[in-house]
């Protein structure tokens, strides 16, 4: 197709002017498209960590300059070499001891004969050669039968028996192990309840995926109070971090899935030294209406360290609550770009921000005096410096590439961003909430979707007690089973007694 073009130069400038904004959006289009193929082929294939690649070279012109630290690791593995060859043990090759708590069975091998095989004298015991061996012996079910025998006054007739042990579901034959095995396998380790009625079938006992689900039900019920507790624990921090992740959930009547929410909040202030114990309190929703993380916060006052959602935006209307913003959102956008692109510009900022990264490494557990003193003396110039140079590299940019939009995410929330140079207590980004996401995601890859918004619920709750005492370093199993076997019979109004941290003790 031939095109005729105007003979008038007005006209021909104002068509090459507007076909070079025209190439510019294409190219744009163009940028964001690889950089979307990127991010999908990463997420499908690569690596979830974000460490730069210039660190491996970085490591390996470090070892360049230490020739004489690799000359004597090379003589040393010759030395381990040779020891091997003469048939001497390697000292850095001995087996790593078991750990001392796991009981020990001791098989004694006994020689053959009992007298020597050279003179036929008697033998005399010298000592014992000793290894280790670490088996596993499968997990097996067993029927607890509880006998209440009927005793009988001889005079009166009277008959006297001990009261029947409480169950932690009415005539349920379940007992407070298996449940707690149960919602364990399913909501941490990630065994939807189908798989767990196969595994169970092998070993000869049928528990069909109807009763586990009922089970699950019941055992929500039972310990809801506990969950309202850590809700109001959690919510009475004075810094807490939110954040939201999406799970398809069956609607009813059509025979598809919507997307539902998983919310989950986090106190956890022991980066800053402080002892109070850490929770977490995840919330299911329908939906990712703003409306939801405004009636949970509705109660709350302090800083809200969260991603830039805008359901959080009304929250931050007031003097109720702060918000603190999250550099590692930030970090991620110019990853990406510097991953797709290799951009020197992401890479600066990339460099730039690792340097407040590096601090906050070296003050991590210190008090919130010590940490905010050290903020204004190392990262508030680090802070400014970064500000100064992305405003300074925003103009000479299109506005609609993606390195523009992403130094403007960070300029249009630099008030939130550095907050936390200020507040000692605040922490530098929001991965204390990503992280308890994790079993959400992980999740996610090994069932289709919730069956209910019901489900979502009974999920919500035992995701924050299994959380909560992971995050106090207890097992989760344990736990449960613990809470689980008492909390029927324990008065609701002393239900605090049974958080993890208070009977951790009791569980070790």
């Amino acid at each position: 197709m031939n095109y005729v073009l105007p003979s008038d130069i007005p006209t021909l400038q104002a068509l090459a002017l507007s076909q070079q904004a025209e190439n510019q959006l294409l190219r744009d289009e163009i940028e964001g498209l690889k950089l979307l193929v990127d991010k999908l082929k990463r997420m499908q294939f690569g690596r979830s960590s974000e460490k730069l690649r210039e660190q491996i070279h970085q490591l390996e012109l470090a070892l360049d300059e230490k020739a004489q630290d690799v000359a004597q690791i090379e003589a040393q593995i010759e030395v381990q070499m040779a020891a091997k060859r003469e048939g001497q043990p390697s000292v850095e090759r001995r087996p790593r001891a078991l750990p001392a708590h796991l009981p020990r069975e001791t098989v004694e091998h006994l020689p053959e004969v009992q007298c020597c095989p050279a003179c036929g004298g008697g033998l005399k015991h010298l000592g014992d050669d000793v290894c280790e061996q670490l088996e596993y012996v499968p997990a097996s079910f067993r029927v607890i039968r509880h006998v209440r025998p009927k005793l009988a006054c001889a005079k009166c007739d009277a008959i006297v028996q001990a009261h029947a042990p409480p169950r932690p579901i009415p005539n349920g034959m379940a007992g407070p192990g298996l449940l707690a095995h149960v919602l364990v396998s399913k909501y941490c380790d990630h065994l939807p309840l189908y798989r767990q009625s196969q595994i169970y079938g092998r070993q000869g006992v049928e528990l069909k995926r109807s009763t586990l689900a009922e089970w699950v039900g019941q055992c929500h019920h039972l310990l809801r109070p506990l969950t309202e507790v850590i809700r109001r624990h959690v919510l009475a921090g004075r810094k807490i971090h939110g954040d939201d992740t999406p799970v398809p959930t069956l609607a009813p009547g059509n025979g598809q899935t919507k997307t539902g929410r998983f919310w989950v909040y986090v106190r956890d202030d022991s980066p800053a030294g402080d002892t109070m114990p850490p929770a977490v309190w995840f919330a299911y929703s329908p939906n990712r209406r703003g409306e939801h993380p405004q009636s949970h916060l509705k109660d709350f006052e302090g800083i809200l360290q969260a991603d830039a959602f805008a359901g959080f935006g009304p929250l931050y209307g007031g003097n109720r609550i702060a918000e603190a913003a999250c550099w590692a959102h930030v970090r991620r956008k110019f990853y990406e770009l510097h991953q797709a692109q290799a951009s020197p510009l992401a890479g600066e900022a990339l460099r730039q921000i690792g340097v407040l990264y590096d601090i906050e490494r070296d003050i991590r557990g210190k008090p919130p005096d010590i940490r905010r003193s050290e903020r204004h003396a190392r990262a508030v110039p680090t802070l400014e410096a970064l500000r100064a140079w992305m405003e300074g590299a925003l103009p000479g940019l299109s506005q609609k590439s993606k390195l523009a939009e992403a130094l403007r995410y960070a300029l249009t929330r630099w008030v939130a961003l550095t907050r936390y140079a200020d507040d000692g207590q605040v922490e530098i980004d929001n991965n204390a909430a990503e992280r308890a996401l994790r079993c959400v995601a992980l999740g996610r890859k090994n069932f289709l979707h919730l069956g209910s918004d019901a489900g979502g619920e009974r999920a919500a709750s035992i995701y924050s007690l299994i959380g909560t005492a992971k995050l106090n370093g207890i097992n989760p199993e344990a736990y449960l089973r613990k809470i689980i076997g008492c909390i029927a019979e324990h008065p609701v109004n002393r239900v605090n007694e049974l958080l993890p941290w208070h009977i951790a003790a009791q569980i070790a």
